[in-house]
């Protein structure tokens, strides 16, 4: 019976009465495997036959075996049977992977309480209800409500990082009741009951209450988040804790959390598909005309029925429908293998070998944190080549997230920190030295020598800074604080945070002279110039993003209570009544336009009938158990209004290195970048200046603050009229992001035409559903442009999960952006490389792979085509059943793989640093109609060139064998097979810019392999064959000078054309990366981009080069030697080449 709670006895302390029934729960194993060894088989094998091709030649396979067709089931089922094992190979390898995360983690050792002991135990037999013991640095194995910490108030600190990002320490906290109880024996006593709700996926929502029996009566408390401790977070700065189990394994929230990434697809792939389909159609086409022309031919009797083959009764008297379809089957089946099934294979081989490349580029190396670029999927590898949007998130992603202190407003007076000291803005930077800066008295005149008199509200705003936050302090030593402070080793204490910029202001409170010393719970030790004050901790008023600012009741060393907040400008100031207002709105905003981040501080003094009041409706709120959240909203802002400004501080966050030269790479290649963020919008405008992002020449519009539908439309246009009007100068637009819910709202077509006409869009004020919403409004729009998101923290998760390529940066926001991403860098400039040179040679290799797999396999299976004509249709096979189904497998196989790994039309550096290459394979461009039909008809020119030369060559009644004899049908198609098997070889030699060693072994050595298998295979007769058409045929044709004068010949007669096409368009119509492999080889052309190029010295073909540019003319200097300009065709809508610095290239 399904029920809404759930009821937890501790330690498992069942009722002892007989109407019980106790609720089943799931056991604590982490399951992320998608097999077992019993489902294996059958999953896997229906997930591959719900691929098109897969289930294709399973089809073929099934005719084959079923219907007499001309070849055998072999030709089939052995590379379907190939295709499908490897595959499974390589998924049951990487879930064997997943089995053995698993198994370690739920076979990690942990102490439970059982029996009256501790007892060892593994992680997977954790059960509802256990008490789970866990030291510090311990990751918790369950999600546990704290029962009792080794400190006296059953407080404990713990990192969450590897759940939300979020790195700071977060305080957790036991029920009294249970607190006191630190020994295992004191714990296996306690008689509690917890009541809950059903496992949800929500990490930051928690409602329970817990009866302890305590001194024989029953007390209730209220548990809440801060009672819970989640699976997978970590403890920190505590010797131990004590938890009871509540939600276990696949019922955690960790557990439900986890988001299985939906599945991506790249542009290569259905790309893929497309031909796939139209090769189908070749297909069909073939099989219904060649079924057509043989009744056409038959309808003479003399062919329908040769005196030489006759019919039998049962095939004069079988159905005309039948005998049709299975004709039509029978040419289906011969012709079948102009759909490539080791296409499939081979790509996948292609992407997982290919990743490997990314995680071992040193240049992607961050020696500082030893991370290297990591690849979560490698189904993508392609995709980095097409990107033209960029989505970046700006914090930690274009910037440190190491916040410094710069500049700060007290009481509308503005100060800089130099050296350990607050100096008045405008002031000389040098300080008389006999100012001690850790004296009271002269603070007033170092500090603040304007105003002597207001020296205590100076103060007050110093305090405010270091006692408003949530920073929890790390000594290196475990003693007390009276000791740490006896001892002298106040230097050895370490901040933790819940924000960077936290961290740095109470860092800077201490080099000022005001010391924040710990926290222990009740009470908060500063130390103030010298002097120690302690401050009784009543209340936390938590940050949350709704309000935007967070707060602490304090009752100060005199007795009075009081009020100190902390927050962005716009959830503070409307709610101030006293203080230099104005003054301090202004220098925020000044703070701003230098790039800083904000915050203004306050305070509220409380009367003490004020306070009891607080106090009552603050714990009523805290203990209700409906509605919990929004009645502690209401006290919120009951508590925080009447505010006292005090004043406001402006925090530096460092720009990450080589952030401006990568905006302007990427901007070069014709990438668009986009900046989401959630600061506000003048810290976003400075901070997009300074990286770059926006030109200090950029015209900047913007749309802010709209208020409402028709005010943002009215905008919009205004805008859109103005890029229009001022068509020759770059424009960039500042969008907030309340005004951009309006426009998304209605007027989503106007809001794009505006983005797409500027060369930088900055989106400030940003909630993380907002990025996602941004990222598909894009992605959807009609010119269906690839995109990319990156970013550092969990709030850039649906980013990165709704773009086409999702990266991760290895910040300091924990790993789960890097967790959903599919790749992972640990710098911003790293994108460069990744997009600029790993992007644009993934993309051309595999774009070559799946244009040459389709060339070779029709030229396999056109010349089975025409010889149909030949043989009256007759279905039967010209090459042999094992050059059949060895051709894909082994002859023609290796030569694409190793190419499609190791290719480089130009050098790395080259890429990198002209960027604008990258624009020759935008928009699929090696994948579009015009390459797909060159392959096309060419495979179809060399296939009758093939079948037509060799025809010609043996012609009718030719004596070729040195004895007379002549060559027969099956000497006539190894003799085509040969022939194709040197000329797609030698196609891809020539296609190959840069040679290997491995490039060499595999070209030659296929070639070779298939002579040495063709003299074994027919040299031999095997025991097992049935029939050996090919007995003594390979050697017979090898001994013919004929053979050998019609190879060499049609193999020429083959490629020549090529050559002499890539040459001339090599010099009429060179594309920019041709130009500069031109200016990279040095005068002459580019060896054909052939196999004869050199990496130094004179290339092998040198001379030819001289003699063709003497052929055809020099090129003129002033065609290949330009900039950019706006008239070149692929820069018409981006005006970013305003900017773009020359790609030269030399005169040939």
């Amino acid at each position: 019976i399904w029920s809404d709670t759930r009821t937890v006895y501790v330690a498992n302390r069942f009722p002892q009465h007989d109407h019980y029934i106790p609720q089943k729960f799931a056991d604590n194993r982490i399951i992320s495997s998608k097999y077992t060894v019993w489902n294996f088989i059958p999953k896997n094998l229906f997930e591959q036959f719900r691929r098109i091709a897969n289930f294709y030649f399973l089809i073929i396979f099934l005719v084959q075996l079923m219907i007499d067709t001309p070849t055998s089931p072999v030709t089939s089922g052995l590379p379907l049977f190939f295709v499908i094992t490897v595959t499974a190979i390589k998924q049951g390898f990487e879930d064997w992977l997943r089995h053995k995360a698993d198994n370690e983690v739920n076979g990690a050792p942990v102490y439970v309480v059982r029996s009256g002991g501790l007892v060892q135990t593994r992680s997977k037999n954790i059960r509802v209800g256990d008490i789970v013991r866990v030291a510090k640095d311990e990751t918790f194995p369950a999600d546990l409500v704290l029962l009792s910490s080794d400190r006296r108030e059953g407080t404990c600190h713990v990192t969450t990082a590897s759940l939300d990002g979020e790195t700071n320490l977060k305080t957790h906290s036991a029920v009294p009741e249970t607190a006191i109880s630190q020994s295992v024996s004191s714990l296996e006593a306690i008689v509690a009951v917890i009541e809950c709700h059903q496992p949800e996926a929500d990490l930051y929502r928690f409602v329970g209450r817990i009866t302890v029996n305590h001194c024989e009566e029953e007390i209730v408390r209220p548990l809440g988040p801060e009672n819970l401790l989640l699976r997978g977070a970590r403890l920190k700065n505590t010797k131990e804790i004590f938890g009871v189990a509540v939600y276990t394994g696949m019922e955690t929230k960790m557990a439900l959390n986890y988001k299985s990434k939906s599945q991506k697809r790249s542009a290569v792939e259905k790309s893929m598909n497309t031909f796939l389909m139209i090769y189908l159609v070749i297909l069909l086409f073939e099989a219904v005309l060649s079924t057509i022309l043989k009744y056409a031919w038959q309808a003479e009797e003399k062919w329908d029925e040769p005196w030489y083959n006759q019919k039998t009764e049962q095939e004069r008297n079988s159905s005309k429908i039948l005998k049709f379809i299975s004709d039509f089957l029978a040419f289906l089946v011969l012709y079948n293998f102009i759909i490539p099934i080791s296409l499939y294979v081979t790509v996948e081989m292609q992407k997982f070998l290919g990743s490997f490349f990314i995680g071992w580029d040193l240049d992607l190396y961050h020696e500082e944190s030893d991370q290297k670029a990591q690849v979560n999927t490698s189904d993508l590898n392609e995709e980095l080549g097409q990107v033209e949007y960029v989505f970046t998130d700006k914090t930690g992603t274009l910037t440190e997230n190491e916040m410094q202190f710069r500049e700060c407003s007290i009481n509308g007076v503005k100060y800089q920190e130099i050296n350990g000291k607050l100096v008045p803005e405008g002031m000389a930077e040098d300080l008389p030295d006999a100012v001690d800066s850790n004296l009271v008295n002269n603070l007033t005149w170092a500090y603040f020598p304007t105003r002597p008199k207001s020296s205590e509200e100076d103060i007050l705003f110093l305090k405010a800074v270091s006692l408003c936050h949530t920073v929890q302090i790390s000594y290196d030593q475990a003693d007390g604080l009276g000791d740490r402070q006896a001892n002298g080793i106040l230097h050895q204490m370490e901040y933790y945070a819940s924000s960077p910029d936290e961290k740095a202001l109470v860092e800077a409170t201490k080099r000022i002279g005001v010391t924040f010393n710990g926290n222990n719970g009740e009470t908060m030790s500063i130390t103030s110039f010298g002097k120690l004050e302690i401050y009784k901790l009543l209340h936390i008023l938590e940050f949350d993003a709704n309000r935007r600012r967070m707060s602490v009741i304090l009752q100060t060393p005199s007795g009075e209570k009081m009020l100190f907040t902390k927050g962005a400008e716009s959830s503070i100031l409307p709610y101030t009544k006293t203080g230099e207002i104005d003054k301090t709105r202004m220098h925020v905003d000044e703070l701003a336009l230098k790039g800083l981040r904000t915050l203004v501080i306050a305070c509220r003094h409380f009367t003490p009938e004020e306070y009891i009041e607080i106090d009552r409706r603050l714990h009523e709120a805290r203990t209700a158990l409906q509605q919990r959240e929004e009645r502690l909203a209401d006290v919120f802002s009951y508590i925080e209004k009447d505010f006292e400004l005090l004043g406001a501080v402006g925090v530096e966050d460092k720009l990450q290195e080589k952030v401006q030269e990568t905006i302007e790479a990427l901007r070069m290649a014709g990438i668009k970048v986009w900046v989401l963020t959630g600061d506000k919008h003048e810290t976003a405008v400075s901070v997009s200046l300074s990286c770059g992002h926006f030109h200090r020449t950029m015209n900047i519009l913007e749309l802010v603050q709209q208020k409402s539908d028709s005010e943002c439309a009215v905008q919009l246009r205004r805008l859109d009229k103005r890029i229009k009007e001022d068509h020759v100068i770059q424009h960039g637009l500042v969008v907030d992001g309340a005004s951009l819910s309006l426009a998304l709202r209605q007027h989503e077509k106007l809001f794009m035409d505006v983005c797409r006409n500027c060369s930088a869009v900055l989106c400030c004020r940003m909630a993380p559903l907002q990025k996602a919403k941004v990222v598909r409004l894009l992605k959807t729009s009609p010119e269906k442009p690839i995109t990319l998101a990156i970013g550092d923290g969990a709030n850039d998760v649906s980013m990165i999960q709704e773009a086409h390529v999702g990266i991760g940066i290895m910040g300091k926001e924990g790993r789960q952006a890097v967790r959903n991403s599919d790749y992972a860098i640990a710098r911003f400039k790293f994108l460069s490389k990744l997009l600029l040179v790993h992007g644009h040679f993934y993309y051309i290799r595999i774009a070559t792979l799946v244009q040459y797999f389709f060339y070779k396999n029709v030229c396999f299976i056109t010349p089975q085509f025409l010889y149909q004509f030949f043989c009256l249709f007759s279905q039967q096979t010209l090459y042999d059943s094992v050059y059949l189904t060895l051709y894909n497998i082994c002859f023609t196989s290796l030569p694409i793989l190793v190419y499609s790994l190791f290719e480089q039309l130009v050098h790395p550096h080259v890429l990198q640093n002209k960027p604008a290459l990258y624009r020759d394979i935008s928009k699929n461009a090696l994948l579009s109609c015009k390459p797909f039909l060159y392959w096309t008809l060419l495979g179809f020119c060399h296939a009758f060139v093939f079948f037509f030369g060799s025809y010609l060559l043996m012609g009718e009644d030719t004596s070729l064998m040195g004895n007379g004899q002549m060559f027969g049908n099956w000497t006539f198609g190894t003799l085509v097979f040969t022939i194709m098997v040197i000329t797609v070889t030698l196609k891809l030699a020539l296609e190959t810019h840069f040679w290997t060693w491995m490039n060499h072994f595999v070209t030659w050595g296929s070639i070779a392999f298939y002579f040495i298998f063709s003299l074994f295979y027919g040299g031999i007769i095997w025991p097992f064959l049935h029939t050996q058409d090919m007995y003594f045929v390979f050697v017979q044709l090898l001994s013919s000078g004929s053979a050998w004068f019609a190879i060499i010949l049609i193999v020429i007669t083959c490629l020549f054309p090529d050559v002499i096409k890539s040459v001339f368009y090599r010099h009429l119509q060179p594309t920019n990366t041709q130009k500069t492999q031109l200016n990279r080889n040095g005068i002459g052309i580019s060896c054909l981009d052939s196999m004869c190029c050199f990496s130094d010295g004179e290339k092998a073909c040198a001379p030819v080069g001289r003699m063709l540019d003497r052929m055809i003319g020099r090129c003129s200097p002033t065609r290949v030697g330009r900039s950019w300009s706006t008239s070149d065709p692929y820069y018409s809508n981006d005006r970013s080449i305003l900017t773009l610095s020359q790609v030269e290239a030399t005169p040939c």
